[in-house]
């Protein structure tokens, strides 16, 4: 099989290059033409060298996830499902909003974290994805927008001195779709620095976010080797809850989770940790929670991200009544907490939170020891 250009980061593409013998500045042509033109054919590659383009063509290849469904819910959020081989797919989804475009992209074909509100761990874990299936979600995402610079343009040469995040259609990504990114480390880190790569994506750290349910060794190395914005999915104020909804708190506690937290911030260009917490009725929604969610985080900059639960079938689960909600935050912003709720959106083509491919056989019977071995095998 030709290999995949897409799984090399800038370092990985010039090593590979420098095997073939050729000149460092070549792999940075190809690195622009790939993930800043969005060009997957090297004979349309005008500055690259004709031999060097043919030599390409018999060894490499641009090779992208396969779009089956592409989807427009009716607040403009769009959601592709992607084929990643083997019966396996994975979704990614664009959210508009007025001064910024969001990608939230998948990282692994299902997750095995068995989070216990969460409709994507219904279908077991599969696989981790490559880099490339990873930065192929952006790649194919930025052509169906109309979001690549043309070569040569105005744009491109505005790249060199500007950053023009805001000009772009997606200004921002995140992962936190499918999948526990820290779990599948070493391709994510690949993806992120295409993302952050000024001959590639070229976004800002601040607007690249990783989510994670708190694998800490894995955060510890992310915070030294590729730091970026940090968003913890928290969704309760003690262990004894979260061992209960989120069941790597067994093997991470939320004591030893929030001292991860502080030295992520040694080196984050955030200067907070976003909290994703998701109000489940009667559950974690309580003044008491979020009493109890103040003395948790009292030594840790933040800022809470209040999370609508949408429903899924067998979940049993309620959404909390907005009163609720409303009540829960305002004594969270009481003690000087930037708090948001965060808007529901593409409820309706199941692209909101906690729903992707949520409709899969359940494969929900998983025992707790998987999920501590997929956490020892990450970090």
């Amino acid at each position: 099989m030709k290999l995949n250009l897409l799984d090399l980061d800038a370092d990985g593409l010039a090593a590979w290059f420098a095997e073939l013998g050729e000149k460092p500045f070549r792999a940075r042509q190809v690195l622009r033409w790939v993930h800043q033109f969005g060009e997957d054919d090297f004979g349309r590659m005008s500055d690259v060298a004709k031999s060097l383009q043919a030599r390409l063509a018999d060894l490499a290849e641009v090779r992208l996830p396969q779009v089956l469904r592409d989807a427009t819910a009716a607040d403009g959020t769009r959601k592709w499902l992607l084929d990643v081989g083997n019966g396996n797919a994975v979704e990614c989804v664009f959210i508009p909003e007025e001064n910024r475009g969001t990608l939230c992209i998948s990282t692994q074909a299902g997750c095995a974290l068995d989070c216990a509100f969460c409709s994507t761990g219904k279908q077991g874990f599969n696989r981790n994805l490559s880099a490339g299936e990873i930065v192929g979600q952006l790649w194919w995402a930025k052509k169906m927008l109309g979001d690549f610079r043309a070569p040569g343009g105005a744009q491109g040469r505005r790249a060199a001195e500007t950053d023009f995040s805001l000009e772009r259609i997606i200004s921002n990504v995140v992962l936190m779709g499918m999948g526990e990114p820290l779990a599948n480390y070493e391709n994510v880190l690949s993806a992120l620095r295409l993302m952050l790569d000024d001959n590639a994506y070229g976004l800002s750290r601040r607007r690249v976010t990783v989510s994670t349910s708190g694998i800490v060794p894995a955060m510890d190395r992310l915070r030294d080797e590729c730091p970026v914005a940090l968003a913890v999915s928290l969704h309760t104020p003690n262990d004894a809850l979260r061992d209960r909804l989120v069941p790597i708190n067994r093997k991470y506690p939320l004591d030893e989770l929030m001292a991860a937290c502080r030295r992520y911030l040694e080196k984050s260009p955030r200067d907070f940790i976003t909290f994703e917490y998701v109000m489940l009725d009667g559950v974690n929604d309580s003044d008491a929670h979020a009493r109890e969610l103040l003395r948790l985080v009292r030594d840790v900059p933040c800022k809470f991200n209040l999370i609508p639960f949408n429903p899924f079938p067998a979940s049993g689960f309620k959404r909390s009544p907005a009163l609720r909600v409303r009540r829960f935050a305002e004594i969270l912003m009481q003690a000087h907490i930037v708090t948001t709720t965060r808007k529901t959106r593409g409820e309706d083509i199941d692209a909101a939170c906690g729903q992707l491919a949520g409709q899969v056989r359940d494969r929900t019977q998983r025992r707790a020891k998987r999920i501590i071995t997929l956490a020892e095998t990450a970090s």
